[in-house]
């Protein structure tokens, strides 16, 4: 319980604590989040996102499979009509599944034992330790659209579970985010093989927590493969950012 309670703390914390931090990044995502637009925030945790995006004036569904973060978010959005808060993950298909919890690191976690394998090698992870959890109903991402609607912008911070997640979409999405880590790069890799399904995106990618574009130029699917094919072990977290390019 001790743990469960740092973990929880740490979270605000870091999310929602830190001066100066919402206003970067109402800026950084002003970009991709116009007035009015609807936007769905996977994996919400704390809603530093949700935050940003309803100051923008978009409407929003927070999806996060942690029930003591979804108290969060209806402690500080349940009475804002421009917010959905669903207890729930996201996957390939409707069903139930096992959360593995990391309590005094609950940001990390996840769906994937698989990506808790991977990231064991990785130093950055060194002290972090998972449990099984509680069941979680799983939902899809196509199932949010057809109950909202064609999101303007998606996010998703799964930790391991983004391709799942986009596994389950029949949609193309307009413009997303899906975090990359280097010790489990293929599943950015198969994000990007999944959305060349859909059509022709470009892509660009911010580093850990720093909410600024890498390039001035948006690259296609080869070019960002590179970028993650030569990424460093060390090279710690991000986010690919991806946009569907419009026919002439």
């Amino acid at each position: 319980m001790k743990d469960k309670h740092w973990g929880l703390a740490r979270s605000l914390l870091l999310y929602r604590g830190v001066p100066f931090r919402a206003a970067r990044l109402r800026r950084f995502y002003a970009e991709f989040v116009p007035p009015r637009s609807l936007c769905f925030d996977v994996g919400a945790h704390v809603g530093s996102r949700l935050r940003a995006w309803r100051k923008l004036g978009a409407r929003v569904v927070a999806v996060e499979p942690q029930v003591d973060f979804v108290h969060v978010l209806e402690r500080l959005y349940g009475d804002d009509p421009g917010v959905t808060i669903l207890h729930a993950a996201l996957g390939a298909s409707e069903g139930e599944a096992t959360l593995m919890v990391s309590e005094r690191t609950p940001t990390v976690t996840t769906l994937s034992r698989d990506w808790i394998d991977e990231v064991r090698k990785d130093p950055s992870f060194r002290g972090v330790t998972w449990r099984s959890g509680a069941a979680v109903r799983v939902t899809t991402l196509q199932a949010l659209i057809e109950a909202h609607g064609v999101p303007t912008f998606v996010k998703l911070d799964v930790e391991g579970y983004e391709a799942n997640v986009l596994r389950g979409l029949d949609t193309p999405l307009p413009c997303l985010s899906f975090e990359y880590l280097p010790a489990a790069r293929h599943v950015a890799l198969e994000c990007v093989d999944r959305l060349t399904e859909f059509g022709d995106y470009r892509y660009n990618w911010s580093r850990g927590e720093s909410h600024r574009l890498e390039r001035a130029e948006w690259c296609d699917a080869r070019a960002i493969r590179g970028v993650l094919e030569g990424l460093s072990s060390r090279a710690g977290s991000g986010d690919i950012y991806a946009r569907l390019r419009r026919s002439a």
